[in-house]
């Protein structure tokens, strides 16, 4: 009897890989120190944690991308300011190795409140903050009630447009900057 002459079966080819899209973080993480994040306190900058956890200690209320001087100025009840830099690659929210740079306004989650009025800190000085003179014509604000290590000299009263709009009893012109750029303050 003759061998048999039949046709091989082709081996089957080998399945295509399922290639996924990358997957994008949600709640927190999504984007590093985004409007409504939380972050905790660091001796050299923040880390984004959960809003619900209890290393909490800020929440984002406003994020820039880009320079400080080149964006839009922090709300005034912005505390402070952490910088964010292509450095901090834990941070990297989508895995390509960079992370925008730019800058969150953060607000403490619990008192005290250093971008408040009178609390002695924050971004901006305000109406209702306190200030104390250095040399060269700069203020620095201090608590208003003189809980802080310095403390203050003068209080902003009124924003105006211009010195000339100023109450007699002023004593300190500051650079408010804004719509009334002119800060008019007294001493304390």
């Amino acid at each position: 009897m003759g061998a048999r002459t039949g046709r091989r079966r082709p081996a089957p080819a080998p399945e295509a890989a399922a290639v996924a899209p990358p997957v994008r973080p949600s709640g927190y993480g999504a984007v590093f120190l985004n409007v409504g994040a939380c972050g905790s306190f660091g001796r050299t900058r923040s880390t984004e944690v959960s809003g619900k956890g209890e290393r909490a200690a800020a929440r984002v209320v406003a994020r820039h991308d880009g320079a400080t001087r080149d964006g839009p100025p922090c709300p005034p009840a912005a505390g402070f300011v952490p910088h964010i830099s292509e450095r901090w690659l834990a941070a990297d929210e989508d895995g390509d190795g960079m992370v925008p740079r730019g800058h969150a306004c953060m607000r403490n989650l619990q008192p005290p409140h250093p971008g408040d009025p009178g609390g002695g800190g924050g971004p901006r000085t305000v109406v209702g903050d306190c200030v104390y003179a250095l040399d060269g014509g700069k203020v620095r604000e201090a608590a208003c009630d003189g809980s802080g290590p310095r403390k203050p000299e003068f209080k902003v009263t009124k924003a105006v447009d211009a010195r000339s709009t100023c109450p007699a009893s002023t004593a300190l012109y500051v650079r408010l900057g804004g719509a009334s750029p002119v800060g008019c303050a007294v001493p304390v």
